[in-house]
């Protein structure tokens, strides 16, 4: 068997004239025959003040972390607002922009970054062109339609919703308002990935019977005990949407937590492992299938006789199963010829020649993104739709959803695609959508 090890895209990571293209991508990894990286794009230099996208970041924890350093080494980005529920930690945000522009423009009296504590106010900004959401899930959804509706373009971190509901009402904003909307699943821009689907979707390893997907369980209710809440913490104003329950660390930890909160393996605020690692590698099997405006039509909860794990089957008969147990690969695919087997730095083919027959002219060549961000910051330029646009990223989170619904009702499930709706079964309807704590609502 052959393997390739894949570094990842580029990491250096409107009301406007957007300038050219400029920063570099970079594809790592093993040289195939048919992988020929584009040529870096030139340096335009620094770029003039009004020529720039206006960002404004809300949510500003752990993925924030990352995404505030991508966005603030774009030339053509001016992050100009950073939004959070917790005053402190949006203050040293304000201050972590500001400084590194007055390093950059070599004026330490520079101060151009506002920071909110809540989001409508940064919105209402005419001078914001676009939003960067990193918020728990459960904002996900009125942040950026109301963005949207704002005539904000959006950035949304992975999983896109909490419910199908929710995916249904971004997609159909963005369409109305005539954004642009890329979804945070940026393994679509990863080389290996994009390797992995062309040979399932060439047909390189002949009929495909079934895909293996590996993320984690669903979310349970929470039940944590009550403590008081850190100094500076809107709690009322993080929960939003969200059941009224007292504050816990455990869900909103304070500024000496550097690692990742644990609220996404609760119901009210995520899905668990399904929507979080499940929004990464069903997108994979989505994509790989060619199902990105589809989805399965039968989903079987686990029932310790016909299926022993979770498991999808689409209209063309591929069974897609979750598995959890401890392997390289994220996504397998199986067919009657081969099978392709990725993950992030990991791409093996089975046989191994898979990999070296080039891709031909007539073949299907996937959409080839040059970074997560920068595809989105291209996007904005052009406006045309990126590599994980909204309904994209809607069609993946569902197949999240549906899971969990399945775990749920504890039953097997006929799904409607076209419709979005269960075949003859109310109960598992009402699942598709949660109310909201007044006064917030869709």
């Amino acid at each position: 068997m052959q393997r390739i090890a894949e570094a990842g895209s580029a990491r250096k990571l409107s009301r406007r004239q957007y300038l050219k293209r400029s920063g570099k991508a970079f594809l790592a990894g093993a040289v195939l025959p048919w992988i020929v990286p584009s040529n870096a794009c030139a340096s335009s230099g620094d770029t003039a003040p009004n020529s720039r996208i206006a960002v404004g970041l809300v949510g500003i924890g752990a993925m924030m972390r990352g995404l505030i350093d991508i966005f603030l080494e774009r030339p053509q980005v001016q992050v100009a607002a950073v939004c959070d529920v917790e005053s402190v930690r949006v203050g040293l945000a304000r201050d972590k922009v500001d400084g590194f522009y007055a390093e950059r423009s070599g004026q330490a009296s520079y101060r151009g970054c506002t920071a909110y504590t809540d989001f409508r106010d940064l919105l209402a900004r005419d001078d914001i062109d676009a939003v960067v959401i990193a918020t728990p899930d459960h904002w996900h959804a009125l942040i950026a339609i109301a963005a949207l509706d704002a005539g904000k373009d959006v950035y949304c971190e992975k999983p896109l919703s909490l419910t199908i509901n929710e995916g249904q009402a971004m997609v159909e904003a963005t369409r109305r308002n005539g954004r642009v909307f890329q979804t945070g699943s940026q393994q679509r821009s990863e080389l290996g990935f994009r390797v992995a689907c062309e040979l399932v979707r060439n047909g390189r390893i002949g009929k495909v019977n079934g895909v293996l997907v590996s993320v984690t369980g669903p979310s349970v209710e929470c039940h944590l005990p009550e403590q008081p809440a850190p100094p500076g913490l809107d709690w009322d104003m993080w929960l939003g949407p969200a059941p009224w329950r007292p504050y816990n660390y455990e869900l909103a930890p304070d500024l000496k937590f550097t690692g990742f909160p644990n609220w996404r393996s609760y119901r009210d605020y995520s899905g668990g492992g399904m929507t979080d690692w499940g929004a990464h590698h069903f997108d994979i099997a989505q994509w790989g299938l060619g199902m990105d405006g589809s989805g399965p039509v039968e989903i079987c909860p686990p029932d310790g006789k016909s299926h022993r794990r979770l498991t999808y089957v689409y209209k063309s008969n591929v069974v897609m199963e979750r598995t959890e147990e401890q392997r390289a690969a994220g996504v397998e695919f199986i067919g009657d010829l081969g099978r392709v087997m990725v993950n992030r730095g990991y791409l093996e083919t089975d046989p191994p020649s898979l990999l070296q027959e080039p891709l031909r002219a007539n073949d299907v060549h996937l959409y080839e993104s040059r970074g997560h961000q920068d595809d989105w910051l291209d996007c904005i330029r052009t406006r045309s739709k990126p590599i994980c646009d909204v309904a994209v990223g809607h069609r993946s989170a569902s197949v999240c959803h549906l899971g969990n619904i399945a775990y749920r009702t504890g039953r097997p499930l006929r799904w409607d695609p076209e419709t979005e709706r269960f075949i003859d079964d109310d109960e598992a309807d009402r699942l598709l959508q949660r109310p909201m704590r007044s006064p917030w609502c869709l």
